[in-house]
């Protein structure tokens, strides 16, 4: 068999637009798990006990959601470019106030900018589906998952070795600093992007506040006079899955230590297997998508994550780590599901306000979830899992009777 040969023809698709970003994605994921592992406990080491790690997370996610629909309005009307390649400068200067923090209120701060720097999100995934055959979308899809899950792996490893070096607060900066470099890079690479939407206007800074009004009728009310009823209803699945994620993902180092009694020095170690699961099942799972379709493989999604966290609320260090694996093929499951069918059923010209609106819904809905994750905590630890566990009752329900492919809606 001519390998090569094979490799190029499955790989073809990888050039333009998406290859720059499948490199910015590279630089940038060497980083961006860095922080993760030991986040919660950085917060609280600066005083953030309480309600803190609720409240920043709040407050992250209601800043993006404060952006979600001018940024799809605009990577629209005016073009995906400008805003992918602004923000992402914007995005790694908005770490400086991980890296200085004196207290958790400057994290807070900082949370606020990064969430309103990422504006772009809405051109950046509109771009990305611009950019790929449909013939090759699943595993598109799939493919920038499994880049994430590759160069994430380093990230917690290089964090628990900085964390048994330096202490918890001192490696923690460090950690920001590189990811301040990385992101920069990332930011001058994406400076070769290709613009896909044609606009004769180049968009201003006055868009952002003019755009407003517009922007909330074409995506919360005209989109859905002409995209399918279907969209609607995956995209509730979708905004289900952030919110029950966030229930969870607010407290689980914090439940891992307190409840589990997984030591904190050893907690990064268990995003070990979730990010080497993402990196061998992106590939197979784009490929199932692309054969079989994505309603099935969207349905697995809530199963796994029943099964997940039934075995993380009253695991140990070894099947919570079993537990995170499953959570890595869930988010495969759902988020390359979810981004083929979008593409299938939205038409170019509306999939930045559709994903504008996904964002607007869901990132309230993940801002609420981590308060009341963070809540339910403080009255019982197991509170959040077990409300997470009920939830993927009615995401299953929608996506079998309610989610319909483009073929079955004829």
């Amino acid at each position: 068999m001519d390998i090569l040969g094979f490799l190029k023809r499955e790989f073809s698709f990888i050039s333009g637009n998406y290859r720059i970003l499948i490199i910015s994605w590279m630089i940038m994921d060497l980083a961006m798990e860095m922080p993760v592992p030991n986040f919660q406990y950085y917060v609280q080491a600066l005083g953030g006990t309480g309600m803190a790690l609720g409240i920043i997370g709040a407050a992250n996610f209601l800043a993006m959601a404060a952006v979600a629909f001018p940024g799809g309005y605009l990577a629209d009307k005016y073009g995906r470019r400008w805003l992918i390649t602004t923000m992402t400068f914007g995005l790694a200067f908005s770490y400086v106030f991980f890296a200085l923090a004196p207290s958790w209120h400057f994290i807070l701060i900082g949370t606020i900018l990064q969430g309103l720097c990422l504006i772009y999100q809405p051109a950046l995934f509109a771009m990305v589906q611009d950019s790929l055959p449909p013939e090759r979308r699943g595993v598109g899809f799939s493919l920038v998952q499994m880049i994430h899950g590759t160069f994430n792996t380093p990230g917690p490893i290089i964090a628990g070795l900085l964390l048994l070096r330096f202490g918890l607060v001192d490696s923690m900066r460090i950690v920001y600093v590189i990811v301040i470099i990385l992101y920069l890079t990332a930011a001058v690479w994406r400076l070769r992007l290709k613009e896909t939407i044609k606009s004769g206007d180049p968009i201003r800074f006055s868009h952002f506040v003019s755009s407003y009004p517009q922007a909330i009728r074409e995506c919360y009310i005209n989109v859905w006079k002409v995209v399918p009823r279907s969209v609607l209803w995956l995209l509730s699945v979708q905004i289900l899955f952030m919110f029950s994620n966030a229930l969870i993902n607010v407290i689980n180092a914090i439940y891992a230590r307190d409840v589990l009694g997984i030591p904190e020095e050893l907690w990064w170690l268990t995003f070990i297997p979730l990010l080497v699961t993402m990196m061998i099942a992106s590939f197979p799972v784009g490929k199932l998508i692309d054969r079989i379709g994505a309603k099935i493989p969207l349905t697995l999604g809530p199963l796994t994550l029943m099964s997940a966290l039934l075995i993380f609320v009253n695991g140990n260090f070894y099947t919570v780590m079993v537990a995170m694996a499953l959570l890595s093929l869930v988010f495969l499951l759902v988020m390359s599901s979810g981004m083929t069918l979008t593409a299938q059923l939205v038409e170019p010209e509306n999939r930045g306000k559709v994903r504008g609106f996904l964002n607007f819904a869901g990132y309230i809905a993940t801002g609420f979830g981590m308060l009341l994750g963070n809540f339910l905590y403080n009255q019982m630890p197991q509170l959040p899992f077990y409300l997470t566990i009920v939830l993927t009752v009615p995401m299953i329900l929608i996506i079998v009777f309610r989610v319909h492919t483009y073929e079955n809606m004829g």
